[in-house]
């Protein structure tokens, strides 16, 4: 006779969602946050003339302000009140990560104090996030004011009110992201991410073909795009599943007459531990200068023109230095979220030992050797996926609204919401199993 899991494993069904009342009410709670974020991109700041900011928009797009409207859904081409988006939490979350382990009351908190700790310096990131987004906020209305004719009044009250309605919007969506963590489906600060994303997508597709139909791009490039477009989601949802597992062996010990334990288990270890955390601050790093030097009109001096023009998107120097950021952000940030001693020393306390590998130490120094050559691998990943859409783009004059960045975004958003939602699903359809099976057992 199958038992409950089996059962359960061969009858998932979408059908079973008609029933489950509580993953209904999250995946309609997350639905209208995600509605609520996006009316809140179409809001814009109060002074502010919307056509004089277009025609400044247009021209300093392509630098590191793209990649930010990108990622709040065309907030920033509207100067709208969401406009700062989620990315100083993000900012404020790896900045934490990364001083946690160097100061020793911070990797207390993370390690011994439980959930207090949790809580502790969940608090610390929020404010940071606050003084980051005031930062920002204060940068981009002294920017707003010195662009002629955007700022309707200029004056320290256009300031004020700017940096208090920018860092409102940011900590909104910072409250709106972990409502949706807590009482919808996925994580929050990522679905508003994907969500802004993807509500370009139409557009971007929609240009697109107008190209097609106008013959700047031929049939035969749209469509071998469209190939290389699903290629490329599949590799990456390939390689975002791909792990090396390590056989973990726990030793049979005695109680009383009975022998427990002696059971085998796996450490897994993803192909791509970093994420997509070292595209992020390669891009970023990288399109500054273009930035800076979209801002002075080309007045500014006269090597930071020369260096804009070698950093150009699709010049060579572009993308050495692009790869090589990816590399090192990809064992940096590796290095910050996986801990090999740490990782060693659980096994050692609860008794497990990889086989024909002493515990302690060496352990360590094996999974290190294993993360090594994986971050080689995924280092690898990370710059084909990213460097594809800027070579395109030099190549054959692409007009590609998404790079690598966002396809590693969205397919792994989508991937991680998927398996939440089966999740709760699968936990129905077993609620339901074991129901049944204890009235069975009553009626005998």
């Amino acid at each position: 006779m199958a038992s409950v899991a089996e059962q359960l494993a061969s009858n998932i069904s979408l059908s079973a969602l008609k029933s489950a009342t509580e993953l209904r009410k999250r995946i309609w709670f997350t639905i209208i946050a995600l509605i609520v974020y996006r009316f809140g991109t179409y809001l814009p700041l109060p002074g502010i003339d919307i056509d004089a900011l277009r025609q400044i928009f247009e021209q300093n797009q392509s630098g590191i302000i793209g990649i930010f409207n990108m990622f709040s859904g065309g907030a920033v081409g509207r100067m709208a009140i969401f406009s700062l988006g989620i990315m100083p939490y993000i900012t404020a979350s790896i900045i934490i990560q990364l001083i946690v382990p160097v100061v020793p009351s911070l990797n207390y908190l993370k390690k011994e104090a439980g959930e207090r700790g949790r809580r502790q310096i969940n608090q610390y990131t929020r404010y940071a996030t606050v003084f980051l987004a005031t930062v920002q906020a204060w940068g981009i209305a002294v920017g707003l004011e010195g662009a002629t004719g955007v700022v309707v009044d200029p004056g320290a009250f256009f300031k004020v009110s700017a940096v208090i309605t920018l860092v409102g919007g940011t900590i909104f969506l910072m409250w709106l992201g972990e409502q949706i963590t807590s009482n919808g489906l996925g994580n929050g600060i990522s679905l508003l991410i994907f969500a802004g994303i993807v509500a370009e997508l139409p557009s971007a597709l929609f240009g697109t073909i107008e190209l097609g139909r106008q013959g700047a791009l031929s049939i035969g490039l749209m469509f071998g795009l469209l190939i290389l477009v699903l290629a490329t989601i599949t590799f990456v949802v390939f390689i975002e599943r791909a792990q090396r597992r390590l056989l973990v062996q726990y030793p049979k010990r005695q109680v009383g007459n009975k022998m427990f334990g002696g059971d085998n288990s796996h450490l897994p270890l993803k192909l791509n531990t970093s994420g997509v955390i070292p595209a992020i601050f390669a891009s970023s790093l990288l399109l500054m200068p273009i930035t800076i030097a979209n801002f002075s009109s080309g007045q500014g001096p006269d090597w930071v023109n020369s260096i804009t023009t070698l950093l150009g998107r699709g010049q060579p120097l572009y993308m050495i230095i692009y790869a090589s950021l990816i590399v090192f952000f990809c064992y940096f940030y590796t290095a910050i979220v996986f801990n090999p001693e740490d990782t060693a020393d659980n096994l050692k306390k609860q008794g497990g030992f990889i086989p024909g590998i002493r515990p302690g130490e060496r352990t360590a120094q094996y999974i290190d050797f294993v993360l090594t050559r994986l971050t080689v691998v995924g280092s690898i990943y990370l710059v084909l996926v990213c460097l594809l859409p800027e070579f395109l783009i030099s190549r054959f004059a692409v007009p590609f609204y998404f790079g690598g960045t966002s396809v590693l975004i969205i397919v792994n958003v989508a991937m991680d919401t998927m398996t939440q939602f089966q999740g709760y699903l699968f936990a129905h359809q077993y609620e339901g199993l074991l129901k049944k099976s204890k009235l069975g057992s009553r009626k005998r």
